[in-house]
């Protein structure tokens, strides 16, 4: 195969990585972070590309559409959080409901209509495409637009998750009672939690329909299924242990390399509806490898046990035959 076209993979790919991995970022924080899996990223993730296109439309400056991307994905978390903390709903059951309603409200911002075209509208990547114009690196204004927004949400996070509210968010994940103990509401820093978390899921479909300059009502569709993935790889390459700046580029390096695989698995001619087979593959290998690695000395030992019970008896065999 030439070079060419596998550096364009590989650039395609890491577009959509880094923009997807604000998504995982997101996930990071109410998954890893809160211990609560939000079921509400599609929906808020196709909100947050709803609204941003239709602002850009509107008002021609992409950075008010991200700022409104922003604020609708805030609502959204909000509402999930308060169906958890104040109305006693599951927090996967609360996910689900918030992500079927949105999508009633998402084709109300639309205007009824399926999609969306921004080619006559100012976004984020033009400007980048405008600033790098001329120069050598013109060709990769949509991933440094990205690796920008990317690096930006990478020092929030770290900076937040340091200060006494984001430990307190952190301590909520991993023990409500001692911090109900601690005079701390758990259901505020939920709240709080979430309404990052869906901001961030708003930004990343926000940056996704400005970068493919347009948007449909399904372009949430298995969102939190690749930022799982994605999640889960990163944590192959980067421990839990270490600290939360080098757990976030974890996230965003498992984001790239799922978006690899699909963009692999597109090369090859790969039929459009086997991708969500892919992802539920990926997802299962992902988590099965840690459990597997766990495992791997108890299954060693067992295995060398059994070796060594054949070879006794193949020589106590052999003796008796002798005898």
């Amino acid at each position: 195969m030439p070079l060419s076209p596998i550096l364009g993979i590989v650039q395609t790919a890491a577009e959509l990585g880094l923009i997807s991995s604000i998504t995982v970022l997101a996930l990071f924080l109410s998954y890893s972070m809160l211990n609560i899996c939000d079921l509400s990223t599609d929906g808020c993730f196709a909100l947050g590309a709803a609204v941003g296109a239709v602002v850009a439309i509107a008002s021609g400056n992409p950075f008010l559409s991200i700022l409104a991307a922003m604020a609708a994905g805030i609502l959204s978390g909000f509402v999930t959080a308060f169906l958890q903390t104040r109305m006693g709903i599951n927090s996967l059951l609360s996910g689900i409901i918030v992500n079927t309603g949105l999508y009633s409200i998402i084709m109300l911002i639309m205007g009824g209509r399926p999609t969306l075209n921004l080619n006559s509208a100012d976004t984020y990547f033009t400007l980048f495409k405008k600033l790098l114009e001329n120069t050598p690196f013109a060709g990769l204004y949509k991933t440094l637009g990205a690796l920008v927004a990317v690096a930006l949400v990478i020092v929030f996070l770290s900076l937040f998750l340091r200060t006494k509210l984001g430990l307190a968010i952190r301590a909520t994940g991993n023990n409500p009672a001692m911090v109900r103990s601690s005079s701390i509401n758990p259901a505020f820093t939920t709240t709080v939690g979430l309404c990052i978390s869906g901001s961030l899921t708003a930004l990343s479909g926000c940056l996704l329909a400005q970068s493919q300059k347009s948007v449909s009502a399904d372009i949430g569709s298995g969102r939190v299924t690749i930022a799982l993935a994605s999640l889960l790889i990163g944590g192959i390459f980067i421990s839990a242990r270490r600290k939360i700046p080098f757990r976030a580029v974890g996230a965003v390096l498992g984001a790239i390399i799922f978006q690899l695989v699909y963009a692999i698995a597109l090369r090859f001619n790969m039929p459009a509806y086997m991708l969500k087979l892919v992802s539920a593959v990926i997802v299962i290998i992902a988590i099965a490898t840690p459990y597997l690695n766990s495992k791997r000395p108890d299954l060693m030992r067992r295995f060398r046990a059994r070796r060594t019970a054949s070879k006794e008896d193949v020589s106590g065999s052999g003796g008796e035959e002798n005898a």
